[in-house]
């Protein structure tokens, strides 16, 4: 199968924030963009952060238990190689992300093994990037 680029628009309550940290911290090409949305090329896929006043946020993200831990969300990301995450991993860790979840192994020696970790932007999105060693795990039951 082969995938399309999904796209996802989000609020953002600052739009230079959140060029500094999708375009520099995530190291995202930035496409199109207005004086009130940002388009970012997300490992393929785009992201268009939109501008909402910060009244109008929600502070703050709710979180669900998985495998022993709490997650934010809602959240999204991308599925990435396991090269790719741990690299991606390092990017995040010599910037000073504050991880949400650390990058780990989660559901280890079961179906659907994989690293991820969590981590907010600058208007409190969550975002999981996650990889499987076994790529058709991914939809693994």
């Amino acid at each position: 199968m082969s995938l399309t680029p999904f796209h996802i628009a989000f609020p953002v309550t600052d739009l230079e924030a959140s060029r500094h940290f999708y375009g520099t911290v995530l190291g995202c090409e930035e496409g199109r963009s207005s004086a009130n949305w940002i388009d970012f090329n997300l490992f393929g896929h785009q992201v268009v952060a939109h501008l909402r006043p910060a009244d109008s946020v929600v502070a703050g993200a709710n979180h669900s238990h998985v495998d022993g831990h709490n997650v934010p969300v809602p959240h999204f990301g991308v599925v990435l190689t396991m090269e790719v995450f741990h690299t991606f991993a390092e990017r995040l860790k010599a910037a000073g992300i504050k991880f949400e979840l650390e990058p780990q192994i989660r559901f280890q020696g079961k179906v659907g093994e994989q690293a991820t970790m969590f981590f907010l932007d600058p208007s409190g999105n969550a975002l999981e990037f996650k990889a499987f060693a076994d790529m058709s795990q991914v939809f693994a039951k």
